[in-house]
């Protein structure tokens, strides 16, 4: 029997299946990256609902595995040497998965690094500047009555669903005809920010059709139909 006891987190959101990688998440951009990639890749997991409404992200046991304060989260009982392992940031655990299973990343080293490079531009331009919009444009940011905020992060989004335009003309997925954790990254934040965020005529988004048709085919996925709702809102 694995003993989950030594992470705090684990007495607050108990395993019923201890020998499964435990995820700990919500249904959004972060977090529907790793249960797609998980339900991609077909390893077990039990995924636990974090309620973000109620700030439990920030409770002491949330905050002991990831001190980031942010969905998601995981631990894999059966790590690297069969050891535990804990981790946060979704970028960090979807490269762990692939590197475990040998799933949705090249093997080839020089095209490994290229998809990793559109992980990090997921991580560190994408999700940021989109998250910004839908503050922005639906959430309290509304209320604000100077708008150049808004532009700001408006033009800039445009200007990154214009990177992406770029890198997929004559691609079916972002490394070309191989579905990557670059494409698992991603997905997720586009979706929200035309709908969710209800930003798809603010940033013109009809003006980038290429993006729309990989959008589309990634949204037929069963494993991303399926991962779009787990773990399931309390």
């Amino acid at each position: 029997m694995i003993d989950l006891t030594a992470f705090p987190i684990a007495k607050r959101w108990p395993a019923k299946h201890p020998d499964r990688l435990q995820l700990y998440s919500s249904p959004t951009p972060n977090g529907v990256k790793i249960s797609i990639a998980l339900e991609e890749i077909g390893l077990p997991y039990e995924p636990h609902y974090v309620d973000i409404g109620k700030n439990e992200s920030w409770t002491p046991e949330f905050l002991s595995l990831n001190p980031n304060g942010k969905i998601p989260a995981i631990i894999d009982p059966n790590g690297p040497g069969g050891k535990p392992i804990g981790l946060f940031e979704s970028g960090a655990i979807l490269l762990y998965l692939s590197d475990k299973t040998g799933k949705l990343i090249p093997a080839d080293p020089i095209r490994r690094y290229e998809t990793i490079q559109w992980v990090f531009f997921q991580m560190a331009a994408i999700g940021p500047i989109f998250g910004q919009v839908g503050f922005f444009n639906k959430f309290a940011g509304r209320e604000i009555a100077d708008k150049r905020p808004l532009e700001r992060y408006r033009d800039e989004s445009r200007r990154l669903i214009g990177v992406l335009e770029t890198r997929l003309k004559g691609r079916q997925w972002i490394m070309g005809d191989e579905y990557t954790i670059a494409d698992v990254s991603m997905l997720g934040w586009v979706r929200n920010l035309i709908g969710f965020y209800e930003a798809r005529e603010l940033v013109g988004f009809d003006d980038f059709p290429t993006v729309a048709a990989w959008l589309e085919r990634g949204l037929a996925r069963p494993a991303v139909q399926r991962g779009l709702t787990i773990p399931a809102r309390g």
